[in-house]
């Protein structure tokens, strides 16, 4: 009895490592199917073949999640911190110190410059365009811009409908399941309506623009939602909207980065993008 019971144990355990490993990443596997989807809807005709070409064919879709795994490989771990970047409830967006591996919004501006060269090898340009496509999305994750100290909320200790997790966790998964049980093109066709207008302030201003306003909202989930917290229906009605529409940016600007990069007509019709 007692062997089985400390076997349960040391399972429960590892379960419970993983689950935390893994959701210090990224919005779900849904969250990043939808922002790629929604990009993958506002590619020009000369950027989707380039995409597709770099991707030998496949969709952004199908490599959205990718990095996730990746980064848990010897061969990409370098890219953990890539995910994410923290800023204390002491700093602002402009006075957090860089971190010395990297972070989610240097990241995005490498990958860029990759993919914005022509003499870079396929290997490296189709590389830089999987770990873009996850990382844009990441970005748009508040959770993800949230405290050092915490890990982004992975050490706030909240309920969720009755059951013990973590304030990290819910962004991830949780309250965006809960909110709609769609499926992926589901949540694009019923998200994707913005107007020209819209479309255009969406994805005006630069990376640093769009992270900072993500720092804000990361700021109002920790005032919102203290250790302890128990959150239910409330915190669904609250937080649905700022989920939604995190998804709708981050596809659109996934694909107003990509249209930058590959479409002179497009750039053309816009100020010089400057990322």
């Amino acid at each position: 009895m007692n062997l089985a019971h400390n076997a349960l144990k040391r399972l429960l355990s590892t379960a419970t490592i993983i689950a935390t490993t893994i959701s210090a990443f990224a919005w779900g596997q849904k969250g990043h199917d939808v922002t790629a989807c929604i990009a993958e809807n506002h590619l020009t005709p000369t950027t989707r073949a380039a995409v597709s070409q770099v991707l030998d064919g496949k969709s952004p879709v199908y490599w959205a999640n990718w990095l996730d795994n990746a980064s848990h490989t010897k061969e990409y771990a370098y890219s953990k911190t890539w995910h994410y970047k923290n800023v204390d409830a002491d700093k602002t967006y402009l006075t957090q110190p860089v971190a010395p591996d990297g972070d989610v919004v240097t990241a995005i501006r490498y990958n860029i410059g990759v993919l914005s060269d022509p003499a870079k090898p396929h290997d490296q340009q189709a590389l830089a365009m999987k770990m873009l496509i996850h990382l844009v999305g990441d970005m748009h994750q508040p959770m993800h811009m949230g405290h050092a100290t915490d890990l982004g909320g992975n050490r706030v200790k909240v309920r969720y409908f009755g059951r013990d997790t973590n304030l990290h966790s819910i962004w991830d998964t949780n309250l965006l399941e809960s909110a709609h049980r769609w499926s992926y093109t589901e949540w694009q066709q019923q998200l994707d309506r913005l107007d020209p207008g819209a479309a255009v302030v969406a994805v005006g201003g630069n990376l640093d623009d769009w992270a900072s306003k993500n720092v804000d909202i990361a700021t109002r989930i920790y005032e919102r939602t203290p250790e302890g917290s128990n959150l239910s229906y409330d915190q669904v009605a609250e937080w649905t909207p700022v989920i939604e529409e995190q998804l709708v940016l981050g596809g659109y600007r996934l694909a107003h980065i990509l249209n930058s990069i590959y479409d002179p007509t497009y750039a053309n019709r816009k100020a010089p993008a400057e990322f």
